[in-house]
């Protein structure tokens, strides 16, 4: 029976990635060391009896050592997620990690099947965009004056708005730290795969939605932010004009993908991108989460601020996975379900909203526009 180690597996997309694994019949063991603030209260009961657990660093060599005995296929879903401006702990965490696991396959030379590294959409940055002469533009950033005037999207010489394309897998422009470090993980995990003769995969994962995603982590995203907002009656803040477009994709899909990664050659020594399949503004999704808490009189607080990093769109173009087969089969709204339930199961939810959005502002990530009459 195949063993699969799953670093980061008591976490989100880890812990699903686990159970599929269980019921298919491999043989499991998960390496996690239940950081703060994601496992806040430590490890999660779903955690099932029947996987191996190793609590540990991914960046120390004797734990990875001890951890890739006996292992058949490696999914390395651990890794370091949050705005803080600790720029470090991202390389630290993500790429010395990555790093650690391939050297030591190489210098034991072990008999390792495969391995599919945790990429992620942000690796796209700004993405593709198209004038309106039909030129293809790549934009690095938003320019903090243009923020600073609110004018949210990108425009030509003339002014004239652009439009957004999908970002398919041969682009990248990572704009910050956790970005250029994911993406260093999916540069080692490819090159280092290929010369060495070991399988490797990189999925670009959009962002993922669906129960056990942390209430204490401020990066997980706008299904956490807005759920516990309506869940306390309060109106959810939206930054900049919540006209962002994005894809969500779930988390079971995800699972799917990483499943298919695992088992199928045609995806060695590739990068996938793994979304949903659909666009959704940032106020249309936070809408889908109202009418799930049956909370629709209470409207998104669209506050004209903005968060210091963000992307204006980020949808992923999934046409390269869907030729292995795959495809999303859920919604956003299945996903923002699967989230309330899991919320609503829970007796003793904080009110951590107010906390994380005053953290954020301390740290002067989220901004507001200051020259808004220019």
């Amino acid at each position: 029976m195949s063993l699969v180690l799953v670093t980061g597996g008591a976490g989100f997309i880890g812990s699903h990635t686990v159970d599929r694994l269980l019921q298919l019949g491999y043989e499991v063991r998960i390496l996690d060391n239940l950081q703060k603030p994601v496992h806040l209260k430590g490890k999660p009961e779903y955690i099932p009896a029947e996987a191996e657990f190793m609590l540990g660093d991914v960046r120390d060599r004797e734990t990875i050592e001890n951890a890739l005995e006996g292992v058949d296929y490696i999914f390395h879903l651990a890794a370091y997620q949050d705005y803080l401006p600790d720029f470090s702990t991202f390389f630290h965490v993500n790429s010395v990690s990555t790093a650690l696991i391939y050297e030591i396959a190489v210098a034991k030379n072990l008999p390792i099947k495969k391995i599919i590294v945790a990429s992620s959409q942000f690796v796209n940055g700004e993405g593709i965009y198209r004038s309106i002469d039909g030129k293809i533009c790549c934009p690095k950033r938003r320019t903090n004056e243009q923020l600073e005037k609110g004018q949210w999207d990108f425009a030509d010489d003339n002014g004239n708005k652009m439009e957004y394309i999908w970002t398919p897998e041969t682009y990248a422009s990572p704009p910050n730290q956790y970005a250029i470090s994911k993406y260093s993980q999916e540069l080692m995990a490819l090159n280092f795969g290929e010369r060495y003769n070991l399988p490797s995969v990189a999925l670009r994962y959009s962002i993922v939605q669906g129960s056990r995603q942390s209430f204490y982590n401020m990066y997980s995203g706008a299904c956490r932010i807005f759920s516990l907002s309506y869940y306390f009656d309060k109106a959810p803040v939206v930054y900049e004009d919540g006209l962002m477009q994005r894809d969500f994709v779930n988390v079971h899909d995800v699972v799917d993908a990483n499943i298919l990664a695992m088992t199928r050659d045609e995806a060695n020594y590739q990068a996938f991108n793994v979304g949903g399949g659909r666009s959704y503004t940032v106020k249309e999704f936070a809408e889908i989460v109202a009418k799930e808490f049956g909370k629709g009189s209470i409207k998104p607080n669209i506050t004209g601020e903005y968060r210091f990093g963000d992307t204006r769109n980020a949808c992923s173009d999934i046409s390269k996975l869907k030729k292995l087969g795959w495809r999303p089969k859920r919604t956003a709204r299945d996903s923002v379900k699967e989230y309330v339930e899991y919320l609503k199961a829970q007796t003793d939810v904080e009110d951590i909203l107010d906390y994380a959005e005053k953290t954020m502002k301390n740290l002067n990530v989220v901004r507001k526009p200051t020259n808004l009459s220019e």
